[in-house]
């Protein structure tokens, strides 16, 4: 039977942490390995982590990290320590629902051209009361309803990341591909994980919420959740409906000043280190800059001298 890990990266986390290892070991499938590495934390974090070792000696794989690595590096060396065939990643302070590891097992073993899966979930604060808000993991069903095309590479790369890794397993076979991650500015590694898929058609996203993602004051990543009203989600398909031709100014402002944010991280790192993938992906963020400029030309020629002598 196919071997399934937990990449689970810990740092400072004591408050949360039994409540999502918890949530790990309670699964309808069972895991067969949890690999943590916390980065040097300095509370009771790694003494509740002796604890589950010494309870689940079989289970846990404790490492500690001798300096801070910090996020991404962090999961890339959990990661590279897991042995399963399918591996998951895992935050520190959120609930997995019991029978997300069978979802997603039955989903790669059904979808063999599928080697990276995402899905939607829902929101708790910090007493574990779920919000009813509206997240950027409703995008996909917000487009689909709308009969708007889906994706994942387009939307991804020109205009933001919604596969995060709370929500993410990848095959052990493809994160060699993926491995290690590049140190591009402001890309975390489950936004290149979900860009290095997605652009060879090996990505999926399930709309199932089987996570609940914690919301707290000392979260490294936020701004994934909105009102839920027609306004957001309105906005929410406006801003990641690929197809759509901008059809105002902000528009085309924020169309482009995305773009040029993306094409000067990109750039940047490419100066100073070598990426097949980065290339390829540089040079699709500057063909769909181009092809924007040429719509403005034509469609709008005032707003186009406009942008090409202030935003170019």
């Amino acid at each position: 039977m196919t071997k399934i890990s937990v990449a689970l990266c810990t740092y400072n986390g004591e408050k949360y942490i039994r409540q999502q290892i918890d949530s790990i070991l309670s699964q309808s499938l069972k895991i067969d390995e949890i690999v943590v590495c916390d980065d040097g934390s300095t509370d009771k974090t790694q003494t509740i982590l002796s604890e589950y070792k010494n309870k689940f000696p079989d289970i846990f794989n404790i490492n500690i990290n001798h300096q801070n690595l910090r996020s991404v590096k962090n999961f890339e060396k959990a990661i590279s320590l897991c042995k399963g065939e399918i591996i998951f990643l895992s935050d520190q302070d959120d609930v997995w629902k019991e029978n997300k590891v069978k979802v997603f097992y039955d989903f790669f073993e059904n979808n063999k051209s599928i080697d990276v899966v995402c899905s939607n979930g829902f929101i708790i604060d910090e007493n574990n009361l779920q919000k009813n808000l509206y997240t950027v993991w409703d995008v996909p069903t917000f487009l689909g309803q709308n009969h708007k095309e889906i994706d994942y590479f387009k939307i991804f790369l020109t205009i933001g990341n919604f596969a995060t890794g709370a929500s993410m397993a990848i095959r052990k076979s493809f994160t060699h591909q993926v491995i290690p991650f590049p140190d591009i500015e402001g890309l975390h590694h489950d936004e290149w994980i979900a860009l290095v898929s997605s652009e060879q058609k090996r990505f999926a996203f399930l709309n199932d919420k089987l996570f609940s993602y914690r919301i707290h004051s000392e979260q490294q990543v936020g701004g994934i959740s909105y009102s839920k009203d027609e306004s957001s989600k309105e906005k929410l398909i406006r801003r990641f409906d690929h197809a759509k031709n901008p059809q105002i100014f902000r528009d085309f402002k924020i169309k482009l000043r995305t773009l040029n944010d993306k094409e000067r991280k990109f750039t940047t790192y490419l100066e100073k280190d070598s990426s097949k993938e980065a290339e390829r992906f540089l040079k699709e963020i500057r063909d769909e800059k181009s092809n924007l400029y040429k719509k403005l030309r034509s469609d709008h020629f005032l707003i186009f001298l406009f942008f090409k002598y202030l935003y170019r």
